[in-house]
């Protein structure tokens, strides 16, 4: 797939070149991907992306054009450029499983190769995890605050067009229910849904009518957007137009609480008791929770989601962990690395409570009952590895995972990590 190589970032080729040079671009290299804090105020992270990544590692290729760009450019000589033809990644990539909680510290991507195969994917592998993983982790947050009732992905006029797509898949696998990005429904087969905007109300005549034309294209199971003009005379049209049972009503301004209260006194009144209330607009975490005890059956998110809620990033670092074997350390102030290959498990109460994070570099954490080992196998020799989880798998993973840790680790208030890590055998 041609796309994704110019991902690649111009220093990294730099340092392909040199190495090319001096034979080090043929040492065995090991690199980790991991988080040295979580964004404030959050108290655990989530696992997304990796699928995505995987995917695009897989048929990684340098093509004409993109060759001839370099070239031309002065970006690299023809001995890189010849080596950069025939790039296949060959190495090995294991991680921690999309939808798995991780805390500061957590190894959650080893990529293990040459130094040249390796280096050459930070930009690509950085891009990908810390957006998506970022989306998740707001998500997760959204759907907690939730409580069991539906959200939707509506963010798409809120970011880049493939930022969307992502966003939309890290939502779901999140949980979040249905998203309005249909193209993430083609590629990812998440579940997609939408109502009419305030532009199709405004095109009619009066609102009766625009209620009337997409109740004759939709049927009454559909969502009417009742806010246009006065809600109050919105949801009696409605419902003199579709009958009491009408599905849903969508809310997207005001003040949200006072207006689904009243809302849901009016259907009632009108027999529509089944009709479904569903808010949208800027709502992030936070405004979900406070909604939490009005009448609303469903939320639309949008622009919170997309962008992580203030947190666009996760703050994931690609090091250089290990050359041939022998464990390397970065000791910048304030941004020092461990060395060695890492290893984790989740260590949880008999109750199924997780309790600590066990990381051991260059060795096996000793085993306990109730560990629960947090790596797997994503690619060997450059070949995807069959029977990996499915973004449905990744669902229910994410799911389970919360369940598991501690209840204070759920809050929407600022606080330490929901689990600690252990760092053991650190060289």
């Amino acid at each position: 797939m041609t796309g994704f190589a110019l991902m690649t970032d111009h220093y990294e080729l730099t340092m392909v070149a040199a190495a090319l040079k001096d034979a080090t671009a043929r040492r065995h290299c090991v690199f980790e991907v991991f988080a040295r804090r979580l964004p404030t105020g959050r108290r655990y992270g989530v696992v997304a992306g990796t699928e995505r990544l995987v995917e695009a590692l897989a048929t990684l290729r340098f093509d004409r054009a993109e060759l001839d760009f370099l070239r031309t450019t002065g970006v690299v000589d023809d001995d890189t450029a010849a080596w950069l033809g025939d790039y296949r990644f060959t190495g090995d990539v294991d991680g921690y499983a999309e939808g798995e909680l991780f805390f500061p510290g957590s190894p959650i991507l080893t990529v293990s190769g040459s130094f040249a195969e390796c280096v050459i994917l930070e930009t690509l592998v950085l891009s990908m995890l810390n957006h998506d993983c970022a989306v998740a982790a707001a998500a997760a947050r959204m759907v907690t605050a939730a409580r069991g009732r539906p959200l939707i992905e509506m963010g798409s006029r809120r970011t880049h067009e493939e930022a969307a797509v992502a966003a939309a898949r890290a939502a779901y696998l999140a949980g979040f229910a249905q998203t309005s990005n249909l193209e993430a429904g083609r590629r990812f087969g998440v579940p997609t849904t939408g109502t009419a905007a305030h532009a199709f109300t405004l095109v009619h005549d009066n609102e009766p009518a625009a209620f009337a034309s997409q109740i004759a294209a939709l049927g009454k199971q559909t969502t009417l957007l009742v806010d246009t003009y006065d809600i109050t005379r919105g949801i009696r049209s409605a419902i003199e137009v579709a009958g009491p049972s009408l599905r849903a009503i969508r809310i997207d301004s005001g003040d949200l609480s006072v207006l689904a209260a009243h809302s849901r006194e009016l259907l009632d009144s009108l027999g529509a008791v089944d009709t479904k209330i569903v808010v949208s607009g800027d709502l992030d975490e936070y405004a979900i929770a406070a909604l939490a005890a009005e009448p609303v059956d469903a939320y639309g998110a949008g622009t919170a989601v997309v962008t992580g809620s203030g947190a666009a990033t996760a703050g994931l670092v690609y090091k250089l962990v290990e050359v041939d074997g022998r464990p390397v350390v970065k000791r910048s102030e304030h941004k020092a690395t461990i060395g060695g290959r890492k290893t984790a498990i989740r260590r949880h109460k008999p109750t199924g409570t997780a309790i600590e994070e066990v990381v051991v570099s260059q060795g096996q954490p000793a085993a306990q009952p109730h560990d629960r080992a947090l790596q797997i196998p994503f690619i060997r020799g450059g070949v995807a590895v069959a029977d990996r989880p499915s973004l449905v798998d990744s669902r229910e993973h994410l799911r389970s995972c919360l369940i598991s840790i501690p209840w204070e680790g759920l809050k929407l208030s600022a606080g330490d990590p929901a689990i600690p890590i252990v760092m053991e055998g650190a060289a």
